[in-house]
């Protein structure tokens, strides 16, 4: 299983390094910018992935169920305006793995990570549980948020 996700990790950034030095051809070396964002001599940094799986509690109750599901995106929301998750988003089919989810959080320590993913709703009370992996990736990660603002018409 973890070898399938670091397996896969891997192509996703041997390719996006590859589509990089492609682009790097074109791009001047940005130093205030990649400082700001904390990149290392690569254009790379740490971060912690978390899979959230299918927890240990069945809801019954919708009402009960759409309360949690509203607290998980309200709280998925206030880690993002914090800076502390870069990417979140369900998975769309079922898998062995019970994946359900992931974050991509903005720190390299797995104790921090677990902090953060244990303020939400649906992990406190058992819906989620999660596997914790540290990662690393393009510093430039972040940057795609401001965007997804201007291009979503409505919040889930």
């Amino acid at each position: 299983m973890k070898l399938k996700i670091y397996l896969s990790l891997t192509v996703l950034l041997a390719t996006l390094t590859f589509a990089q030095e492609k682009k790097k051809e074109k791009a001047k070396f940005n130093q205030e910018l990649a400082t700001s964002l904390g990149a290392d001599q690569y254009g790379m940094k740490a971060y912690t992935i978390v899979m959230l799986t299918t927890g240990n509690t069945k809801v019954e109750d919708k009402t009960k169920m759409g309360e949690l599901m509203k607290g998980h995106m309200t709280n998925i929301g206030k880690l993002a305006d914090e800076g502390k998750i870069v990417v979140a988003g369900p998975f769309l089919e079922k898998n062995k793995e019970n994946y359900r989810g992931m974050f991509i959080f903005n720190t390299k320590s797995k104790e921090e990570a677990e902090q953060w993913v244990k303020t939400d709703p649906a992990v406190q009370a058992g819906v989620f549980s999660y596997e914790i992996f540290p990662w690393y990736g393009s510093a430039a990660l972040p940057l795609y948020l401001k965007h997804h603002e201007e291009i979503s018409k409505e919040n889930p």
